[in-house]
């Protein structure tokens, strides 16, 4: 059953993050960026710039972060042995779960890293 689990977890990880991968690529050679969701939610949520980010390099870490985040939800669900709704629920909560937590991680990480728009400073006007 574990070695099932494994290999379930790999085939999974692997499908999921060669299809996501391969759509923002395409997305991004067809200069459609601000159609990757993904994307496009942690630049407003952490203010990022999108003229500093590497767009192929974040497409690729989300891809990952994705199948991960698939990956682990299915093996984590078939490993119950509960009825099907409960199952569901689970999976609904663990999903949310790992897609705010994962992003909010990655998301800092990028403004870390200096990806975050100059934060202009406010001029002062002459008195008068």
């Amino acid at each position: 059953m574990k070695r099932f689990l494994i290999f379930l977890f790999i085939i999974i990880f692997i499908v999921v993050f060669l299809i996501t991968y391969i759509m923002d690529l395409i997305k991004i050679k067809k200069k459609k960026t601000k159609k990757i969701g993904e994307v496009q939610y942690l630049i407003n949520k952490f203010n990022l710039s999108p003229t500093k980010l590497k767009y192929k390099k974040v497409c690729l870490v989300i891809s990952l972060l994705n199948a991960f985040i698939i990956a682990t939800v299915t093996s984590i669900i078939s490993l119950l042995d509960v009825p099907m709704a409960l199952q569901f629920l689970v999976g609904f909560i663990l999903l949310f779960a790992l897609i705010y937590s994962l992003y909010e991680i990655y998301g800092r990480i990028l403004v870390k890293k200096g990806y975050e728009k100059n934060k202009q400073t406010k001029k002062k006007g002459s008195k008068k």
